[in-house]
């Protein structure tokens, strides 16, 4: 599979690490998130030529704990409780209207877009990957993928588009070397969903 890179090489993956025991537990964690949001880019890009608009961007991955997302959960989901990984996308069809009649005066630079931001939880992450038998950087790397697809507008509420964001995530895994996480009925989109994507 052939594509451009340069659009998604375009968006800057700004990575932090807020809370939890992220980069003891996982050696070079940044990196292992910065190459899985690249990896989700790339490939959706290959899927969608348009999944990303013309021009520089940033995505924002915060690694934090359960408390900070269990706020965060209750706030925008009215859900009293952590979940794996939230996601808030920033981009929509009006703000690509919005562009289009905006123009910037002559010699400004046009400001990067926001594709949005992703949260993670360093308890939950652990406590999964343990359950599930997986490498704890694997789960990381599935999740920033999850997470980065539904700033893409890939959703799991309905059983086929599930299935498609399944599939795309189990691609760009097996690209990457690591297993299908879905083979025994786990994963973040099954049975009961624990990643969410949400709205600000």
């Amino acid at each position: 599979m052939t594509v451009d890179t340069a659009r998604a090489d375009a968006l800057e993956i700004i990575v932090e690490v807020e809370a939890g025991d992220w980069e003891a537990t996982i050696p070079g964690v940044e990196e292992v998130v910065t190459k899985a949001a690249r990896k989700a880019l790339v490939r959706a890009l290959a899927v969608d030529a348009d999944a990303l608009p013309e021009g520089e961007g940033e995505v924002s991955i915060l690694l934090s704990d359960n408390a900070t997302v269990r706020v965060l959960n209750h706030q925008y989901r009215g859900k009293d409780k952590p979940t794996n990984v939230l996601s808030f996308p920033m981009l929509g069809d009006e703000d690509e209207d919005e562009d289009e009649e905006f123009e910037l005066p002559e010699g400004m630079d046009r400001p990067p877009y926001l594709l949005g931001d992703i949260i993670l939880a360093y308890e939950t992450l652990m406590t999964e990957a343990a359950e599930q038998n997986k490498p704890v950087a694997n789960h990381l790397t599935h999740l920033v993928i999850h997470g980065v697809l539904h700033l893409l507008g890939y959703d799991h509420i309905e059983d086929a588009e599930a299935e498609t964001m399944e599939r795309l995530e189990t691609a760009i895994l097996a690209d990457m070397g690591i297993a299908d996480p879905y083979r025994d009925g786990a994963g973040p989109t099954r049975e009961d969903p624990q990643s969410e994507e949400t709205t600000r």
